[in-house]
């Protein structure tokens, strides 16, 4: 949910038409999260005051554009804007941007991001996430004489901030300590971006719960792979003012537990002298700051994944992590790694295809490839994943596997419970992330817990993360995204390399998810002789995996067919058993994702206890019926609904000659080993749901009212 964008170039020139095409691109990578209103800020040319020393910073009129909409809306009123200089060049600016999901207040202009801290806009922050204490926080600072324009939690931040640079503005305080004294006192989880007049060419960064990443373009080779932290002791100390003991909302003192960081700046060396130095003084630089990497990959592919209660500040162009020193009790590490990102610009271009969706889904041949790709050696029949081998044995003597997910994850761990279950002869439960928080579900130390995320950073499987994880049970972790929370704090994980995924309803990384949960159990199974059938059979079916996806989405056009006769509709069901239960799931969540149409996925062991009653000639069906050992029983439903009046569109096998003789409306697909087959059903659905979307003229790849990442539970 929401997108934060942020540029800061130090001696490198630019012209202000440059930064704001740089800001208003960033936002358009970042569309694909979900939102409803987007801004920038960037600066002016008025100036605020003049200094003697020509060295120093020149303080200049920070300009703040928001818009309700499209972010297009948000172009063209920056275009807009009278008397602006777009060709002023600057050697050292900061810009921010940001795509806003309404949480607190309605989409809006004065809702929208970035907050102020007043109407000279002196500071400026975009956040996302959700400021839990907020209110405690409105009222101290209402009871101080200050007034809100927005509904916004994030107002409340930046004029917190205001208010303690108002406080301590004498002591000559830094930006540093600003923001790590406002961000003691929030509670919630965010991820937060500052821009000051007071401050220029700085910026801060600091985030907890949700994602932060840093970009780093230099013409010069970076003297090492890694930023240090270190944690100092306490920066501050104003316990004994009048002031600070009457703060009693603001904890007892603002500052008093605060505790900074100093690491050396980011240090660069000269590729014609060989010699360090320290960024800021004569070395041009560029960062970009994101909620995501797909914003930044254009730019520089060397970034930085921030963690929970990191501070990273810019200035003088220097790059430095700050952290309390609570961070290091807590086992946190001591360096930020410089990653290398390996997906390439156009991964995350539409290219030929007019949706991102659209294109996902026909990916999904190339997707599954890389899932098992230097994973799965087809001659001798071995899977390997590399990320749990060292774990592998603890796993197989384990009391139970628990699989924690939401949403489409979550559908991933039910489509392959039943394999998982056959192959390791353990006990599988499957849990939705939220519920199993709710229940304050008990976990033991010999459990093995399993979270699935594509993203690595939602809310809810974060949380149940850390509760499991505290607990002592072992932490295993199955994501898309490198560096994310997910993948950092499991003790060992699986990256599904689905590549990138910008639309919002998941596609490929679904299958990606459930090829990589069946490869999970071949490698638990590899030490039972009497399961080695079983194993061969499914690997024989991984091979042949791909060609048979492209041979479903041959079917598109009579999928679109089926679209035309159903787009009219209000409700659609959805049923099957056995291995094709979590495709009935999933396939019914994207109908509701992408059409607003009524769906349900119903389990057809259970149409007589209740969804019978729905059945009639008007209610339009999907069943899934496969050549499987539950065939039988799903016959008996298809009866039932034949009873009843009605027509369901039947997805079958493409020999069933018999189900396809009966139904007169169907979709085949190629036959495979049963708990894969689960893979090649779910994909009719997909272009099912996508269709519908296009011919109800609906977002398909933003469809309203949800974001691609989940960061607030």
């Amino acid at each position: 949910m929401c997108g934060i964008f942020g540029y800061l170039n130090y001696l490198v020139k630019r012209d202000r038409r440059f930064i704001a095409d740089i800001l208003i691109n960033g936002l358009h990578r970042l569309e694909y999260r979900g939102y409803d209103s987007s801004g920038i800020a960037f600066d002016g040319d008025e100036y605020l005051g003049q200094s003697d020393d020509p060295s120093s910073k020149a303080k200049r009129a920070c300009i703040v554009v928001r818009q309700k909409g499209k972010v297009e809306e948000l172009e063209h009123a920056t275009k807009s804007l009278e008397n602006i200089n777009w060709d002023a060049e600057f050697t050292v600016h900061v810009g921010i941007a940001h795509t806003r999901w309404a949480t607190h207040g309605e989409p809006s202009a004065v809702n929208s991001h970035p907050q102020r801290s007043d109407e000279q806009n002196q500071f400026v922050c975009v956040h996302n996430g959700i400021i839990t204490n907020y209110k405690d926080i409105k009222q101290y600072l209402t009871n101080k004489g200050y007034q809100f324009e927005s509904e916004t939690d994030t107002e409340v931040v930046v004029k917190l901030v205001k208010y303690l640079y108002d406080k301590h503005k004498n002591e000559k305080i830094t930006f540093q300590k600003l923001i790590e004294m406002a961000c003691s006192q929030l509670e919630g989880a965010f991820a937060l971006l500052f821009k000051s007049t007071h401050f220029p060419g700085e910026l801060c960064a600091t985030r907890r719960g949700s994602p932060m990443v840093i970009g780093v373009k230099c013409a010069d080779q970076l003297a090492a792979n890694h930023i240090p932290v270190m944690f100092s002791k306490d920066l501050f100390n104003h316990q004994n003012t009048k002031d600070s003991r009457n703060d009693v909302h603001l904890s007892e003192t603002t500052s008093s537990n605060l505790r900074g960081v100093f690491s050396p700046p980011l240090m660069i060396t000269d590729q014609n002298t060989s010699e360090l130095s320290v960024t800021g003084n004569d070395r041009s630089i560029e960062y970009y700051f994101a909620s995501d990497a797909s914003a930044i990959i254009e730019h520089t592919n060397q970034v930085i994944f921030m963690e929970d209660d990191d501070l990273a500040v810019v200035s003088n162009g220097a790059l430095t992590i700050h952290r309390t020193q609570h961070g290091e009790v807590s086992g946190q590490s001591a360096i930020r790694e410089i990653h290398e990102l390996k997906i390439e610009l156009q991964q995350i271009m539409k290219g030929n295809y007019k949706y991102f969706m659209q294109k996902e889904i026909y990916e999904q041949p190339e997707s599954v490839v890389n899932t098992m790709r230097g994973r799965v050696n087809f001659n001798t029949r071995k899977v390997v994943l590399g990320g749990i081998k060292d774990y592998i044995s603890e796993i197989r003597r384990c009391r139970r596997l628990i699989l924690i997910a939401c949403g489409t994850s979550y559908h991933s761990a039910v489509a392959t419970r039943q394999l998982l279950e056959e192959l390791s002869e353990l006990p599988v439960m499957v849990e939705l992330a939220s519920d199993f928080l709710d229940r304050n579900t008990p976990v033991f130390r010999d459990d093995v817990c399993i979270f699935i995320s594509q993203s690595g950073e939602t809310a809810d499987t974060i949380l149940a993360l850390r509760y499991c994880k505290q607990r002592g049970a072992l932490i295993v972790g199955f994501t898309n995204t490198v560096g994310s929370s997910i993948s950092r704090e499991s003790h060992c994980g699986v990256h599904i390399n689905a590549g990138p995924e910008i639309g919002v309803a998941s596609t490929k990384a679904y299958t990606s998810q459930f090829l990589a949960l069946v490869l999970f159990g071949l490698v638990l199974s590899e030490d039972s002789i009497s399961k080695e059938p079983r194993r061969r059979a499914i690997i024989d079916g991984l091979q042949q995996l791909p060609d048979l996806i492209k041979k479903v989405l041959q079917c598109d056009k009579k999928i679109r067919e089926y679209a035309e006769a159903l787009y009219k509709e209000s409700s659609l069901l959805v049923m099957g058993r056995g291995f094709n239960f979590a495709t009935c799931l999933e396939g019914a969540l994207k109908v509701k994702e992408l059409t607003y149409m009524h769906s349900e996925g119903i389990l057809a062991g259970e149409l007589k206890h209740g969804p019978l009653a729905m059945v009639d000639d008007n209610m339009p069906i999907v069943m899934i019926i496969m050549d499987d050992p539950v065939k039988t029983k799903c016959m008996n439903a298809y009866s039932q609904v034949q009873a009843r009046g009605g027509q369901p569109v039947l997805i079958c096998n493409d020999d069933d000659e018999e189900l396809i003789k009966l139904a007169n409306r169907n979709i085949t697909v190629p036959r495979t080993v049963d708990c894969l087959q689960g893979i090649l059903c779910v994909v009719p659905m997909q272009l099912l749901s996508f269709h519908i979307a296009v011919l109800r003229g609906y977002d398909v790849d933003c469809p309203r009212n949800l974001a691609k990442s989940v960061t607030v539970a």
